[in-house]
C-alpha cells in the first residue's frame, strides 16, 4: 500500500532554532545501530526531522510560516511492525529518550510536537490491513493505515462494508491517530465515535512489553476495559500499533434536507428534540447566521441533515426530522452538497497565517440544558479580545443528552495585549482567546475537548478539569511509563512548555 504525503506548511529553508527546552540526546550509537538492524529506517536528516517535528495545530503553522521550527526531533524512526516499536521503546527507555508518536499528523492541539526532542517514532509503516470478518463485521488493522486506503479497502470486500469514521482529516490521518486523539467523525450520530468502534487494541508499553486488550467479542465483563484506557492517552501510555474495529455493510438509502431558523436557539432546540425521539441521523449540523452566509450564502440559521443506513430506518429517521424542523423554513437540499464538496478543506490555514491572521477552532460539548447560555458567553468572550474580526458557531455532533459546538475566530493582533513570555503578538492573542475560553469551560464544568484532544495547546487546563481525578491519571502514566519517555509534555504531564 502506498502512504499518503500530508500537505505541509513547512517552509523551504526553514529554520532550525530551537525555542523549547530540549533535554534530550539522541540515541547511542549501538542502539541506532541494533534499531537499524531490525529493519526500521532510521533518519537524522534535517529537513525529514522538521517535518516529522510539527502537526496542524495552527501556531505550528504558524511557525512554519515563519520558517521556524521551536521544537526538533534528534532522530526519526520509521517502524514497519510491533516489534520494531517494541524495541526501539525498550533502547528509549534503557537511556531515558523521549519518543513521540507520529503518523498522520493532522492533529490540531500539537499533540506530535516533539517538545522535548528525542525520537519521532514514525508509524506510517504499519499500513496493513490484516482481516476482514464479512460475518462478524469486524476488521483487524494497523495503526498506520490512512482513512482512504481504509475505506477504499472496505469498498472493494464483497458487497461493500464501511467503517462509517469520517473525520475532517479524513484524507490526512490514521487509524492510530484517531484512536490516540479519540476521534470523532461528521458521520458519528449514525455511526458512533472511535471509542464507540474499537473492540481491542495492540499496544506497546514504554518498556518494550506488547500487550493485547479486550478482543474477546462485542462486550466482556472481565474487569476494568483496559481498550479505553489508552483511547485518548494520545501516546503518553504507549503506542497502539493494531486495532480490531466493527464495520457495517455500505448503507444503500440516503437522504438529504436542509432548514432555516429564525436563531441559533431554535435550531438547537430542533436537534435536541430529533435525538431524543430516537432519531440518529448520519449528519445533523447548525449554522449560526455568520457561518451559514460563509459557507452556503444563505442568510439564515441553517441546518443541514443527511442519513444513510436501511430504506427502512431512513424513512422513519427523516419523517421525524420533518416532524421536528415543521417551524423552520425548509431550503434546498442542495446546500448538502456545498459541505458534502468542502468539508474536509482547510486550504485557507496557512495563507491566514502567512498573512498574520489568526484563525482557530474551539470545540466543547456540554448539556442541552447549558448550551444556549454558554454559546453566547463563549462568543462574548472571544470578542472581548482585543484584535478579534470575527467569532461565530456550529454544532458538529449531538447526542440526546448534550452536543458539541464548534467556535471559529479570527483576529489580526499588534503587540498590545496581554503578554506570554517570549510569544510573539499573533501567539499571545491565540493563549489569551484560549485562555478566556478554557477558563469559563472549566468553570462550568463542560468538556474542554469533544474529539480534538489535549496534545500541548490543552494541557494546562487539563488538572482543572480533571480535579482530583487527574490525580489517578497521572498515577497511571507513572506506573506504566516511570522514565517519563512516552510522549513528555502532553496531555497536562511535565513541565516546559509556554503552552
Amino acid at each position: 500500500m502506498t502512504t499518503p504525503t500530508p500537505p505541509s506548511p513547512l517552509a523551504d529553508g526553514a529554520s532550525l532554532g530551537v525555542r523549547f527546552p530540549h533535554d534530550a540526546v539522541a540515541l547511542s550509537l549501538t542502539a541506532l545501530e541494533s534499531i537499524r538492524k531490525s529493519g526500521a529506517a532510521v533518519s537524522v536528516d534535517e529537513t525529514v526531522r522538521a517535518e516529522h517535528s510539527r502537526d496542524w495545530w495552527p501556531v505550528s503553522i504558524g511557525w512554519a510560516a515563519q520558517g521556524n521550527v521551536p521544537a526538533l526531533a534528534d532522530v526519526v524512526i520509521s517502524v514497519t511492525t510491533t516489534e520494531q516499536v517494541a524495541m526501539v521503546l525498550r533502547h528509549c527507555n534503557d537511556e531515558g529518550i523521549p519518543v513521540t508518536p507520529t503518523a498522520g499528523r493532522s492533529g490540531v492541539c500539537g499533540g506530535s510536537v516533539p517538545l522535548h526532542g528525542g525520537v519521532a517514532l514514525d508509524l506510517t509503516g504499519l499500513n496493513r490491513i490484516l482481516d476482514v470478518d464479512e460475518t462478524s463485521l469486524t476488521l483487524r488493522v494497523e495503526a498506520g493505515v490512512f482513512g482512504p486506503e481504509l475505506e477504499s479497502h472496505l469498498a472493494s470486500v464483497g458487497s461493500g462494508y464501511t467503517l462509517g469514521h469520517w473525520p475532517q482529516s479524513f484524507d490526512l490521518s490514521t487509524v492510530g491517530g484517531w484512536l490516540a486523539c479519540r476521534g470523532a467523525g461528521q458521520y458519528s450520530t449514525r455511526y458512533g465515535k472511535i471509542e464507540d468502534m474499537v473492540r481491542g487494541l495492540v499496544v506497546v508499553l514504554a518498556d518494550g512489553t506488547v500487550i493485547e486488550t479486550d478482543n474477546h467479542g462485542p462486550r466482556s465483563a472481565m474487569g476494568p476495559n483496559l481498550t479505553q484506557l489508552f483511547v485518548g492517552a494520545e501516546g503518553t501510555l504507549g503506542v497502539i500499533t493494531e486495532a480490531t474495529l466493527a464495520i457495517h455493510p455500505t448503507a444503500p438509502c440516503e437522504q438529504r434536507g436542509a432548514w432555516g431558523f429564525a436563531s441559533f436557539d431554535e435550531g438547537l432546540d430542533a436537534c435536541r428534540r430529533i435525538l431524543r425521539r430516537g432519531a440518529t441521523p448520519a449528519v445533523l449540523r447548525l449554522y449560526d447566521t455568520i457561518e451559514s452566509k460563509r459557507t452556503f450564502d444563505v442568510d439564515t440559521n441553517v441546518l443541514i441533515v443527511l442519513d444513510e443506513a436501511d430504506a427502512h430506518i431512513v424513512d422513519a429517521t427523516m419523517a421525524i426530522v420533518n416532524e421536528e424542523t415543521q417551524g423552520a423554513t425548509s431550503l434546498e437540499s442542495s446546500l448538502v452538497d456545498i459541505w458534502l464538496a468542502h468539508r474536509n478543506d482547510v486550504s485557507a490555514l496557512t495563507p491566514l497565517w502567512n498573512a498574520k491572521v489568526v484563525v482557530d477552532t474551539i470545540e466543547m460539548a456540554a448539556p442541552w440544558g447549558s448550551l444556549s447560555d454558554l454559546t453566547d458567553e463563549i462568543l462574548a468572550a472571544l470578542r472581548s479580545v482585543d484584535g478579534t474580526m470575527v467569532a461565530s458557531v456550529h454544532q458538529s455532533h449531538a447526542y440526546s443528552d448534550g452536543a458539541c459546538l464548534y467556535f471559529t475566530f479570527a483576529g489580526r493582533v499588534s503587540e498590545r495585549g496581554e503578554s506570554y513570555g517570549s510569544l510573539d503578538a499573533e501567539e499571545n492573542y491565540y493563549r489569551t482567546c484560549w485562555d478566556r475560553v478554557s477558563t469559563l469551560l472549566n468553570e462550568r464544568h463542560v468538556a474542554l475537548s469533544h474529539h480534538h484532544g489535549i496534545g500541548m495547546n490543552r494541557g494546562r487546563y487539563l488538572p482543572d478539569a480533571l480535579g482530583a481525578s487527574f490525580g489517578v491519571l497521572q498515577t497511571l502514566k507513572t506506573a506504566l511509563d516511570p522514565n517519563g519517555i512516552m510522549n513528555p509534555g502532553k496531555l497536562g504531564f511535565g513541565e516546559g512548555s509556554p503552552w
